[in-house]
């Protein structure tokens, strides 16, 4: 596999650049993810200049903006370099994967960071190198160290790291309809499994692709299919899903196989079993009889088995 390029706050890798001259490392991040990705440490404060160590800053609301200021002397007002920081990174940014940033930072934090307000904070705010990669980035998957110990947060980040990985590699070569039609049909189901109605109207624009539209109807193809795959998949959506694909073993399974899948699927759908039990249930009887529609989807293996990622949803 070609390397999947993934952004990270560098203090996660356990470089000392946090504004007291210490790390935040993670050791899932480096240890596990690190099998998979190629990691592109970047600090934004330290790429401001601020200097390690530095003075703590924070978000506070003056006026009708929200500044980067100093904790300790609020005349010291570092938004501008951070913002000029983020707006240097832009030719190295648009090739990432993903991006994994540190909850609750001035600068990284993408979603509840405090902001103070007559020293009184409220978690409303977004760091501002995060903000700006999720303003000027938005079909790439960013979470925080904090949100991938949730299962479910952990798989959708790292499924939709590889789906935008293997759209980059679809976009190596000038992209065709059949490309895309055939890039759409082996995602299909994952895109099913996290909305639905979203998944119909990506089948509605693929059909639309000519040769003359192809590059418009590209952009917003992708644009739409990680839209949607930043939308959780849920229970009810993988149990339609796994009837979906029973539907192909009708004519090829006996009796008691279609019921021992009815029964899978509802031991799933009432969360007795995680979702890896009906999956490799499928595969199984699909080894036997292969379809290859289903042997295609990336649904079957959204990623490498060794993350363990669909044992725990």
């Amino acid at each position: 596999m070609d390397s999947i390029l993934v952004g990270i706050s560098s203090c996660l890798l356990g470089n000392l650049v946090r504004y007291d001259g210490a790390h935040k490392y993670h050791s899932y991040i480096e240890r596990t993810l690190g099998q998979y990705f190629q990691f592109r440490a970047f600090c934004p404060e330290v790429e401001a200049g601020l200097g390690v160590p530095r003075p703590a800053v924070q978000l506070r609301e003056i006026g009708s903006h929200i500044r980067v200021v100093g904790v300790k002397d609020h005349g010291l007002d570092v938004t501008e370099p951070l913002r000029d920081a983020a707006e240097r990174q832009r030719e190295w940014l648009a090739g990432l994967c993903g991006y994994i940033l540190k909850k609750d930072s001035p600068s990284c934090g993408m979603e509840r960071v405090k902001v103070y307000k007559n020293e009184i904070p409220a978690r409303s705010g977004v760091g501002v190198f995060a903000d700006f990669l999720q303003t000027h980035f938005p079909t790439l998957p960013v979470e925080e160290e904090g949100r991938l110990g949730d299962p479910g947060l952990r798989e959708n980040f790292i499924q939709r790291v590889f789906i935008r990985h293997r759209w980059q590699q679809l976009c190596q070569n000038p992209l065709t309809p059949h490309a895309l039609m055939r890039f759409h049909s082996r995602h299909k189901l994952i895109a099913m499994s996290h909305e639905q109605n979203r998944a119909r109207e990506l089948g509605r624009l693929v059909a639309e692709a000519r040769a003359d539209n192809i590059d418009e109807i590209g952009q917003r193809y992708i644009t739409d299919l990680m839209a949607c795959l930043k939308i959780v998949a849920t229970r009810g959506n993988h149990v339609n899903v796994l009837q979906h694909i029973q539907g192909y073993l009708k004519r090829t399974i006996d009796s008691d196989d279609k019921q021992e899948l009815v029964d899978t699927i509802e031991h799933y759908r009432q969360g007795n079993v995680p979702l890896i039990v009906p999956l490799t249930l499928l595969r199984h009887h699909f080894r036997k009889q292969p379809d290859t529609f289903i042997d295609e989807s990336f649904y079957m293996s959204p990623h490498p088995g060794e993350l363990s990622l669909l044992n725990e949803i």
